[in-house]
C-alpha cells in the first residue's frame, strides 16, 4: 500500500513539476504546485491580485493591499499588528515583525513580550532576507536593499541599505 501511494505520488508531483517546469521555467516546493498564490491571497483576505507563496508564514492580524508579490520564505508577524500597502514586493526570506521576545527572555520571563504595529505604505521594494523590526514604519516607495536589518521609520522614496551605520542614502 505504501509504495502505491508512492508510485501515485510521484507520478502527479512530476506531471505537476513538467507543466510549471514548460510552462515557467520554474521549478518548486510540493506547495506551491497544489496551491495558487492568488488564491492564497483571498483566502488570507489580502488585496485583489496579490500573490502569496505557500511556505509564506502568516501569523496574527496581517492587512495586505492589493497587487503585492509576497516571495517564498516570508515571515509576516501581526500578531502586535502588520499593514503592507499596496503594490509593495516583499522579497524571498524577508522577516516583518510587530513583537519580540529580548526582554522576555533577557528577564527569564519577569518581563512581557512586547507587542507594536508594524506599518509597510504603498509601492514599497523590500529586498531579500531584509528583517523589519516591529513598530518600524516604511513610507511609500521606499526601497530597502537585501539583507538589510530595519528597526526605525523609513521615510517616503528613501533608499536604505545595510551600509555602515545603516546610512540612509
Amino acid at each position: 500500500m505504501k509504495n502505491l501511494f508512492l508510485i501515485i505520488y510521484k507520478k502527479i508531483y512530476n506531471k505537476l513539476y513538467l507543466n510549471k517546469k514548460i510552462k515557467y521555467n520554474r521549478s518548486l516546493s510540493l506547495g506551491d504546485y497544489l496551491n495558487d498564490r492568488w488564491e492564497r491571497g483571498k483566502k488570507e483576505g489580502f488585496g485583489e491580485g496579490t500573490s502569496v507563496y505557500d511556505n509564506v508564514l502568516i501569523l496574527g492580524d496581517v492587512k495586505v493591499g492589493k497587487n503585492c508579490w509576497i516571495g517564498p520564505n516570508v515571515v509576516l508577524d501581526g500578531s502586535g499588528g502588520l499593514e503592507i500597502g499596496d503594490y509593495c514586493s516583499i522579497s524571498a526570506g524577508v522577516q516583518i515583525y510587530s513583537h519580540h521576545t529580548v526582554k522576555w527572555s533577557t528577564s527569564l520571563g519577569k518581563e512581557k513580550i512586547e507587542y507594536k504595529p508594524t506599518k509597510i505604505g504603498d509601492g514599497v521594494y523590500i529586498g531579500p532576507h531584509s528583517v523589519i523590526q516591529m513598530g518600524s514604519v516604511i513610507e511609500d516607495q521606499a526601497v530597502i536593499g537585501a539583507l538589510t536589518f530595519v528597526n526605525k521609520s523609513i521615510k517616503k522614496g528613501v533608499k536604505f541599505f545595510n551600509k555602515k551605520n545603516n546610512e540612509q542614502t
